[in-house]
């Protein structure tokens, strides 16, 4: 069952005070990105680089955040005018002793709008209530002159559950969750749930959750009766530069005629009002593209360049604005932006040139014929492998066959793998590898669209991100964001680095592999964990890559072994039995540790050569000092390279049980790496 609350009077909107800081534009100077993260102005992070109400701050552990609030932000844009952030949820726990009484709770409250400038998009997201018998609600500080109390309850919804079996995965209709559509204006959030007894369901639903999130970016999981209450959710914001009151109802008009604080700045800018709260906001003119709240931030589009967009069958030539489409002397046509220009022929020639092309109708007629059946078969392919559900996430973009085509040049070759081949390549101006699967892969169908979909909203700094996929062929090729460096098998043996860096890399690797084992949405395995899969930027920055690989393609038994991993980073116990846990990607980060801190490769043999010497030194209790790369083995670092070789051989135990999980494995990596910096 779904209630819907009815919302007590609309509250008036937030009186937001704006005014500007010294500087008006994005200097020189002025940092460009955080953590991965581009910041454009009015957004900044220095003095003097943000307008006020837009500044950002910049943590080396967490990237970039709302300033003066522990929020992240995943994604800063002008046009459209929206901020992706990760918000906390409500929660209300109950225990055994206490089915009626909570035994701990949080309102997720979330404030983020010293001035004003943010807007929770009421378009992008909703409100999500998990739980059995329980009524979740959100709120928001109430703005109403004479309001009765200190928040405004906008909306909420029950949810209900007969028994532990009720809740269905991939349904959120009121039976173990429910969602509803959220009102615009809401300046943050706050939840809060109404009572009900939990007596006979603690051991299925023992707690009360509400959150609100990305609709296209939540399925509900019946495991979810049970998440973690430090879970996050990405959660669309709305800014505007917002005006002295809230009864402006012109504030472009307004703001225009106080000049020393109009945001539209650049020349060939138009100002729009705010669909959500007073204010407004400033796009570049139609034929112009940038950054509108720059001084001579919007460029002229030069749209001769982009004849997809902007057709033309002629002569084009690019004007400020916009573009002429003409003919050529000597032809004509009624309209050259979509008709063709045709030579003006005397009836003769015309009469001969029609004799002529008849001969090849029949030849044109043939091509097309072809044409069609190859649009048929990309069409089919389309379908078959999931494109009409991944059409709807925001988080994944599908490209067509043909805009990888350029891409796909023996060239741009730059890596071949048991996955299959990975070509370098710019698309839509963003530099990309793209993975073209080998022939004989298997797609699995049904599983696809929902994989790659999970693995898109993987957000994190220490893993590639999955950037789109095409789907027109066969088995579907992704589209992966590029990273410079290369991986860390080819750096490790060619460059010396020293032990800091070699450190910090591990380090980092194991903090996205936690990640994904249990602080994504869904837990992936990666499957494949090796030095060729850990890629470095140019500040030796690691990102996990060829993650969830596994989950996505089948492939003949023959090649079976070379899609799911490497044998010589493989666990055993993986070997012995078939099934893949998160355990088994400790396996693999122990062999890791070791080729870091031996530089030796840990070739496939028998025993393999580099484990089983480690594990001969653990065994007899003896120090490995004479593996340790002569390069890092100092006498002042022995000691830690002995630690880290223990914590190695913790990975590789045999019972997998007795492994370190992957967070705590990158906890005690980030506790040697500071005790070295002391």
């Amino acid at each position: 069952m779904q209630l819907m609350l009815m919302a007590l009077p609309l509250l008036l909107l937030l009186a937001a005070s704006e005014s500007l800081t010294a500087t008006t534009t994005g200097g020189g100077g002025c940092p460009a990105s955080c953590g991965g993260v581009d910041i454009p102005y009015p957004f900044g992070i220095s003095p003097g680089c943000f307008r006020k109400g837009f500044e950002i701050g910049c943590s080396s552990k967490d990237g970039p955040v709302l300033a003066g609030t522990p929020l992240r932000v995943v994604h800063l844009s002008v046009d459209p005018d929206e901020s992706l952030v990760m918000l906390p949820m409500g929660w209300k726990c109950y225990n055994a002793s206490s089915p009626t009484d909570a035994v701990g709770s949080s309102y997720g409250e979330t404030t983020m709008n010293k001035d004003g400038v943010y807007r929770i998009s009421h378009t992008h997201n909703m409100l999500v209530v998990n739980g059995c018998n329980t009524m979740g609600y959100t709120a928001s500080t109430a703005t109403e002159g004479g309001a009765s109390a200190a928040y405004a309850y906008y909306t909420g919804c029950m949810s209900y559950c007969n028994n532990s079996a009720s809740a269905q995965d991939g349904l959120c209709s009121g039976v173990g969750c429910c969602h509803v559509d959220i009102p615009p204006g809401l300046t943050h959030n706050y939840f809060k749930f109404s009572a009900y007894s939990h007596e006979n369901m603690m051991e299925y639903s023992p707690c009360d959750y509400a959150f609100l999130v990305d609709r296209t970016n939540y399925t509900f999981r019946r495991s979810d009766l049970k998440m973690d209450t430090n879970r996050t959710s990405p959660v669309w914001l709305d800014w505007a530069i917002r005006g002295n009151g809230d009864n402006d109802t012109h504030l472009c008009k307004q703001a225009a005629a106080a000049t020393d604080q109009y945001a539209c700045v650049s020349a060939h800018s138009d100002c729009i009002d705010s669909a959500n709260g007073p204010g407004y906001n400033c796009k570049c003119s139609k034929g112009y593209k940038g950054n509108a709240y720059i001084v001579q931030g919007c460029t002229n589009i030069d749209e001769c360049a982009d004849p997809g967009k902007y057709p033309c069958k002629g002569v084009c030539t690019d004007t400020n604005g916009s573009y002429q489409c003409e003919c050529p002397p000597g032809y004509r046509s009624y309209d050259p932006i979509t008709e063709r220009c045709t030579p003006k022929f005397p009836l003769a020639a015309q009469i001969s040139v029609g004799a002529i092309g008849g001969l090849l109708v029949l030849a044109f007629l043939a091509f097309i014929v072809v044409l069609r059946k190859e649009k048929q078969k990309a069409k089919d392919f389309y379908r078959k492998n999931g494109g009409l559900t991944l059409e709807n996430a925001r988080s994944i973009k599908i490209y067509t066959k043909d805009e990888l085509k350029p891409v796909l040049k023996s060239s741009n070759l730059i890596g071949k793998g048991g996955f299959g081949e990975v070509y370098k390549g710019v698309v839509d101006g963003v530099v990309v590898a793209v993975k073209k699967p080998i022939s004989g892969s298997v797609l699995e169908n049904k599983q696809f669209p929902n994989e790659v979909s999970i693995l898109s909203q993987v957000i994190h700094k220490n893993i590639v991100r999955l950037i789109g996929c095409c789907l027109e062929v066969d088995t579907p090729m992704l589209v992966y964001e590029f990273i410079s460096k290369g991986s860390l098998e080819d750096i490790l043996h060619k460059e010396l680095l020293n032990l800091d860096v070699r450190v910090s890399i591990l380090q980092e690797s194991a903090h996205g592999l936690a990640y994904m084992h249990s602080q994504a949405h869904t837990k992936i395995l990666h499957g494949d964990v090796k030095p060729a899969n850990i890629l470095l930027n140019d500040n030796f920055v690691p990102k996990i890559s060829d993650f969830g690989i596994s989950r996505l393609i089948a492939v003949d038994k023959e090649h079976t072994a070379n899609i799911i991993g490497d044998m010589t980073y493989m666990d055993p116990v993986y070997l012995q039995t078939g099934l893949l846990t998160e355990k088994s990607d400790v396996y693999s980060f122990g062999v890791v540790i070791l080729e870091l801190i031996s530089r030796k490769k840990a070739t496939h043999s028998d025993n393999n050569s580099l484990v089983r010497s480690f594990l001969e030194c653990h065994q007899k209790g003896k120090k490995a000092t004479e593996l340790f790369d002569e390069n890092i083995a100092t006498t002042d670092d022995l000691e830690f390279l002995d630690k880290l070789a223990k914590l190695a051989m913790e990975c590789l135990n045999l019972d997998a049980d007795q492994r370190p999980s992957m967070t705590d494995v990158a906890e005690r990596l980030l506790i040697l790496h500071r005790s070295r910096k002391q």
